[in-house]
């Protein structure tokens, strides 16, 4: 623990003055973006999920949808998304295990 104490006590004083300003600015748009939600965005979504049209409505726009109306280019789009989807997650996964094959066990 005194190994932990002795790197903390390390950090320069002209880093620390440095990291303020955005840290303040990290903390100001936190405060903000990770708040909970409000009764009132509630009643806000509430009021686009009436206005944009009933569950009928969806249902019907989904039973319209066909395998065969789509184009081969949006196949392709669709296709190149899915894996580039994928390929982040696996990428992911490579960082988080600080390994390419497999977990240390």
């Amino acid at each position: 623990e005194k190994q932990k104490n002795r790197k903390t006590q390390c950090i320069p004083p002209e880093m620390v003055v440095a990291a303020r300003p955005q840290l303040a600015e990290f903390w100001r748009y936190a405060k903000v973006e990770l708040s909970p939600p409000l009764p009132a965005d509630f009643q806000k979504l509430k009021k686009t999920a009436e206005s944009t049209g009933s569950t009928k409505d969806v249902k019907e726009q989904l039973g319209k949808f066909r395998l065969s109306q789509v184009t081969v280019s949006e196949a392709w789009l669709n296709i190149l998304v899915t894996v580039e989807v994928i390929t982040w997650f696996y990428m992911g996964e490579v960082i988080g295990r600080r390994h390419l094959v497999g977990y240390k066990v």
